[in-house]
């Protein structure tokens, strides 16, 4: 295979293939957005829609960019993972129309901002 040398990235000998895969896709799917949107300042927050494999990667990487982060997901079951296993700061039930609702108004200010701050890793 033939590719730009721009686009190569070299693989530390110290990480294995299983680990460094999974940054080479997922990675840059959640990383580039974040960067490309300014969303990667100390101190923003962002909302992380959906808690799979995308979302566990985004949020890894918003917080190493000192960024808050609310998880939304449709299960109330991936809560403990959010908060204790991932750090995101606060976690959203989008079902909840109420929870939802309250969220907007501290969180940003308004449903227009609420919304540019989305990453949907869905």
């Amino acid at each position: 295979m033939v590719a730009d040398e721009h686009f190569i990235v070299r693989i530390p000998d110290n990480l294995p293939l299983d680990g460094a895969v999974p940054l080479l896709c997922a990675g840059i799917t959640t990383y580039s957005p974040l960067r490309y949107f300014g969303l990667d300042k100390p101190g923003m927050h962002v909302g992380v829609v959906g808690l799979g494999g995308l979302g566990h990667v985004a949020v890894k990487f918003a917080k190493a960019m000192g960024v808050k982060v609310t998880v939304i997901s449709t299960s109330p079951k991936k809560e403990e993972e959010a908060l204790k296993h991932l750090g995101a700061d606060s976690f959203l039930v989008s079902r909840d129309q109420d929870q939802m609702q309250a969220a907007i108004v501290p969180w940003m200010g308004s449903l227009t901002q609420f919304l540019h701050n989305i990453l949907s890793c869905l």
